[in-house]
């Protein structure tokens, strides 16, 4: 069932017996969730928010304004 709440779409799911959920084929496609894949969850103020983790390697090019240059030792701290 899709839902609509200050203009964004929300799907509503089910709390199973066992405390799980689904995450809609939806959700999980644009975000590319995979089957084994970890979640971090949190709760924002009584909103859960599912964030998923991601290999490090996916992040590359994720910053490309940052550059060698600004990533500081730990000699230059000093």
């Amino acid at each position: 069932m899709h839902i609509s709440f200050y203009g964004v779409r929300m799907t509503r799911v089910t709390v199973s017996s066992k405390y799980q959920v689904v995450i809609p084929t939806e959700i999980r496609r644009a975000l590319n969730i995979r089957k084994g894949q970890s979640l971090s969850m949190v709760n924002m103020g009584g909103v859960i928010e599912l964030v998923p983790d991601r290999d490090i390697r996916e992040m590359r090019g994720a910053f490309p304004q940052v550059t060698l240059d600004d990533i500081r030792n730990e000699s230059d701290r000093e």
